[in-house]
């Protein structure tokens, strides 16, 4: 296409008292695919956009290859680190993706969300939070009904807002942090997927986004777990190159709401996310861009810190299975000998002595890894062992307890100081969270 552009327009406003409370409206253009008549935020722009999301000739839905899961630079660049700072997701619902035009804050005829962009502009400077502001899909009757504002971490609803309400909103909870007063803030208690579905800012979105939405709700189904994830399309929140890209808001295990933003998702990545993420708690950290509240440094910082605690406990886990097979070799130990003295049968014996320097190796081979992350627990193993051998020989009776110290006593220590040792790495994620 000969007038593809692929571009940064970051409108990004900062208070100039104050580098950290700028107020960000998802409208980065980066890598953005769309026809310069498509720019005319009017009528006719959301008909255009309506026509292309309808899956006729030429239509989006038929340009997988280009533009879907199958295009070229599918999962070519590196994820951890691509979300800005920031402290606030505010989610309007309005209409649906087939209807909005690429700019949906400054079109004409969508004098909701227009209204509120401008309110929220204006009071820029006032704000204490880092705030984003995303279009989500409303339906009157629904979930979500059209006017209604969804605000996360705070994880409520205000029904209902009009664009006679739109300047005493902004005052009264994006700048004071209270209440809207002809509203009544209704809690959010189950969690919310986002997937960006803008296809009229760019087909990549076009073509992921409304796919993964229907993959979401139809593994909600399977799952069981409807009325407790809820799934909405939602207008651009910035790299389009990362489609399909979605963001999981809800409590982590310690209770505090977290936003957690995935990319370059695929329709066989919905299980996985709603499994791992939802159900157990767990980040999936091949998809994941980074998280709210944390800025890009940090994100790096905590996948990397989340990998080598993953590493370490299967290396710790890999040391516990060979200690179940090096005991259950053990056991039968007693009855190979015994064998090998009834049957007089020498290549059973070398048969045994093969094994047992077989098994002796893997372990060396296994402590040997573990050393090398954890050099301070490959110390107290060394410590715990001499002692042991140190046991063997004639001690005052104060220390006679050394004698029954057994190879799983050193492992049931060596647990001890991992359990220690996570609980640590844990914490100080947990820190730099807060």
């Amino acid at each position: 296409m000969s007038n593809t552009r692929d571009r940064e327009d970051a409108l990004t406003f900062t208070n100039p008292s104050s580098s950290s409370s700028p107020i960000t409206f998802s409208d980065q253009l980066d890598s953005y695919l769309t026809e310069p008549s498509s720019l005319i935020g009017s009528a006719s722009s959301s008909l255009q956009n309506d026509s292309l999301l309808g899956g006729g000739d030429g239509g989006i839905s038929n340009n997988d290859a280009e533009f879907g899961f199958s295009r070229p630079d599918f999962r070519q660049s590196p994820l951890v680190g691509t979300v800005e700072f920031y402290e606030r997701h505010i989610f309007l619902c309005y209409k649906n993706p087939r209807v909005w035009p690429p700019r949906i804050e400054a079109a004409e005829f969508d004098r909701l969300p227009r209204l509120l962009y401008a309110a929220v502009m204006a009071r820029t400077h006032d704000m204490k939070k880092q705030t984003r502001l995303t279009i989500c899909e409303g339906h009157d009757g629904a979930e979500t009904s059209n006017g209604d504002v969804l605000i996360f971490p705070d994880m409520i609803r205000y029904r209902r807002l009009t664009h006679f309400d739109v300047e005493t909103f902004v005052e009264e909870v994006l700048v004071k942090d209270g209440e809207w007063l002809p509203g009544t803030p209704e809690a959010l208690k189950t969690s919310y997927v986002f997937v960006c579905s803008h296809g009229s800012r760019d087909r990549r979105c076009g073509v992921c986004g409304p796919v993964l939405v229907n993959r979401f709700r139809e593994e909600i189904e399977l799952q069981g777990l409807k009325n407790k994830v809820f799934v909405s399309p939602c207008s651009h929140i910035g790299g389009h190159k990362y489609a399909g890209n979605v963001i999981i808001f809800g409590s982590s295990i310690n209770g505090k709401v977290t936003g957690h933003w995935y990319g370059y998702v695929a329709p066989d990545d919905v299980p996985v996310l709603l499994q791992q993420h939802i159900v157990r708690g767990e980040i999936v950290d091949s998809l994941w861009r980074g998280q709210m509240g944390l800025s890009q440094d940090q994100q790096k910082t905590n996948q990397e810190q989340r990998l080598k605690l993953k590493e370490s406990m299967e290396v710790l886990m890999q040391m516990k299975n060979h200690e179940i097979n090096t005991d259950a070799c053990g056991s039968q130990e007693n009855s190979v000998l015994g064998c090998c003295q009834e049957s007089g049968d020498s290549s059973c014996c070398q048969n045994h002595v093969l094994v047992e320097k077989t098994n002796d190796s893997d372990a060396i081979e296994t402590q040997a890894k573990f050393s090398a992350e954890n050099e301070s627990i490959e110390t107290l193993i060394s410590q715990f062992n001499s002692r042991k051998g140190a046991s063997r020989k004639p001690r005052p009776s104060m220390l006679t307890w050394l004698d029954s110290w057994e190879h799983e006593d050193t492992y049931a220590a060596l647990a001890v100081v991992c359990a220690a040792v996570s609980v640590y790495i844990a914490y100080s994620c947990y820190k730099q969270l807060r």
